[in-house]
């Protein structure tokens, strides 16, 4: 049996977040507007949903209940197992944060760098929807290039 993929876990960021004097909870945000943009876009597992977020994914469709609130739910954990094929397979090449392109559009959404200003970012729809229209060109862009074909990738 595989290692599960763990893509974060907000107890990653709670020394960051003490450190910098920001209120707790905000290890939350970042990856819980990930998780936001996951379940508007269906790439969460179905089976995943039904067990535990059926309650949670409509609140969040009626914008009763933000992705960071949903992700303080799942313990603070965003794992493979919650993602179907196309959410995981783009998570690897999008959310990996050494090699990916999440921490650098996160940066840019809310010109942020490191530290405080990287979680001091508000759990607000605004600024779920500045950053969900970043989520939306990488998956855009990843869609595109893996639908070429290698000869293709050079026009």
């Amino acid at each position: 049996m595989e290692s599960p993929i763990v893509y974060d876990k907000a107890k990653y960021h709670s020394e960051s977040v003490e450190t910098e004097g920001l209120p707790e909870g905000q290890e939350f945000v970042h990856t819980g507007f990930y998780l936001g943009w996951l379940i508007e876009n269906g790439l969460l597992d179905d089976e995943f949903v039904d067990d535990f977020l059926v309650e949670e994914v409509a609140a969040f469709k009626d914008r009763k209940l933000t992705g960071p609130e949903i992700y303080s739910r799942c313990d603070g954990a965003l794992v493979d197992d919650m993602l179907n094929d196309d959410g995981n397979a783009f998570s690897q090449h999008y959310f990996d944060f050494q090699s990916g392109q999440f921490v650098d559009d996160y940066q840019r959404a809310f010109s942020v760098g490191g530290g405080n200003d990287f979680f001091g970012v508000e759990d607000t729809w605004e600024n779920y929807d500045k950053i969900k229209a970043f989520f939306d060109r990488g998956f855009s862009k990843w869609n595109r290039s893996k639908n070429k074909k290698p000869w293709q990738f050079w026009k």
